[in-house]
């Protein structure tokens, strides 16, 4: 296996710091989601446009115990790993992270069972070979005030610094990994409540953030490691919650750009960046977010897809052999709401609604479940076994339709998910500049 943690890895997001501050306006696509269709269209989009791939694990899907995955960091490393092997990307080309990595899985622990978690979390990942590091403490355990001051945040961000530090001295990575830190982090997943008004952090509150982080940091004896933090999450005025998305205005942003000016090793981070157009995406990357999280829109694409191969499988497919994937998805949601429940407001017809169709997009923690994992197998093996008729899938995945005709994309039916999931990616590689817009005119159609 290639060693991950490779200075030849660092160097890449070495590159684009400094890219960034030299007025090369460059960013990276940061793919935070565990599903392997999800994984295999951002491999084949870094094959596409022969670049490296950022992949990261959060803390829910992935942890020390397995998350909700049932994967551990090894575990997810090989996953991603073997299937670059598949896609024909060079291992070399693939670029791990951790996202929050912390006490979140374990808020309602006392701070110090919490921390001995995110102690072994941290060094489970740094041991699988994670290149980027997120450090994320800023949500309150069992006990603690709140909102968490940015000097305790700081100090437990400082403990798991030296933990990541002293197991990357372990196995032979000293120097290698890159940090990411911050205070204001939005909601893993999007926000679980409606929006109203969203304001960018402000300027001030960003670089008490940075000093807090600088004095815990050189409080342990670790100020030597502060060029190795590459990035600070903020917010930038973007979200979404179910029903809306809430989308950059470069214009309420100008001071808090600002900040970055006496941090030459530095980018912002942006969460949540699902929705964005790529004119946004774009002004983001210009205004030194260099680094562009999503996931569920990549799960909503994919979601999209497979909803549009149901109805194109209940043209051909006789009622009692169908696999009714909409359907199995609905029931194994309603049987266990905890991954939804909370998040979809209303009457019972508008959180059936959310359910299937929201840009919170929690159907994407079922997936996994063997009756779905059964559902989808079905619906494939449908497809597969009869011809589709060009004009039907015209109707419903036009796009994947003119892609086939044109002989640039197989009409097996995982292809076309894939491929669909691959046109948001797309449009993240063209505000990126990673792509030029005259190869990727299809995707301002369709996204």
């Amino acid at each position: 296996m290639i060693d991950t943690t490779s200075p030849t890895t660092a160097a890449v997001l070495d590159d684009l710091v400094r890219a960034q501050h030299g007025g090369d306006v460059r960013g990276i696509t940061s793919v935070c989601s565990s599903h392997p269709w999800v994984l295999e269209a951002a491999l084949r989009q870094a094959v596409e446009d022969d670049t490296v791939v950022l992949v990261e694990a959060t803390s829910n899907q992935v942890d020390q115990h397995g998350g909700y995955t049932g994967m551990r960091p090894a575990d997810f490393r090989d996953a991603v790993l073997d299937l670059a092997d598949t896609c024909g990307l060079p291992r070399t080309r693939v670029l791990l992270g951790g996202d929050h990595l912390g006490t979140n899985r374990w808020r309602s622990s006392a701070p110090a069972d919490a921390m001995a978690q995110a102690r072994d979390l941290v060094a489970a990942y740094v041991r699988a070979g994670f290149t980027k590091i997120h450090l994320d403490c800023s949500y309150p355990c069992a006990g603690d005030p709140s909102p968490l001051t940015d000097e305790l945040v700081s100090e437990r961000a400082a403990d798991l610094l030296a933990v990541a530090e002293a197991t990357a001295a372990e196995v032979g990575a000293a120097g290698a990994l890159r940090y990411v830190v911050g205070t204001e982090v939005p909601v893993p997943g999007g926000a679980d409540h409606e929006l109203h008004d969203l304001r960018p952090t402000d300027a001030d509150a960003a670089r008490a953030t940075l000093a807090a982080h600088r004095a815990a940091f050189a409080a342990r004896g670790l100020d030597h490691v502060w060029p190795q933090v590459m990035a600070l999450v903020v917010q930038p005025g973007v979200e979404f919650d179910a029903l809306q998305v809430v989308d950059y205005r470069s214009d309420r942003t100008a001071a808090l750009r600002e900040v970055l000016a006496d941090e030459p090793a530095m980018v912002f981070e942006a969460h949540s960046t699902d929705y964005q157009t790529v004119e946004a995406l774009g002004a983001l990357v210009a205004d030194h977010w260099a680094v562009l999280k999503v996931g569920p829109w990549l799960t909503f694409a994919m979601r999209e897809a497979l909803f549009a191969l149901s109805e194109v499988e209940r043209e051909l497919v006789p009622a009692a052999d169908q696999a009714r994937l909409p359907d199995v998805l609905e029931q194994v949601m309603l049987e266990a709401p905890g991954h939804w429940r909370g998040y979809y407001d209303g009457d019972e017809a508008a959180q059936h609604l959310a359910r299937r169709y929201s840009y919170s997009d929690r159907a994407r923690y079922y997936w996994p479940d063997p009756r779905v994992e059964a559902a989808t197998e079905q619906l494939m093996t449908n497809l597969r076994e009869r011809t589709v008729p060009l004009p039907l899938l015209s109707a419903h995945l036009p796009v994947q339709h003119a892609r086939v005709r044109a002989g640039r994309l197989s009409a097996d039916p995982a292809a076309l998910v894939v491929d669909a999931v691959q046109d948001v990616l797309r449009g993240y590689a063209v505000a990126c500049r990673t792509r030029t817009t005259e190869n990727s005119a299809d995707i301002e159609e369709t996204r």
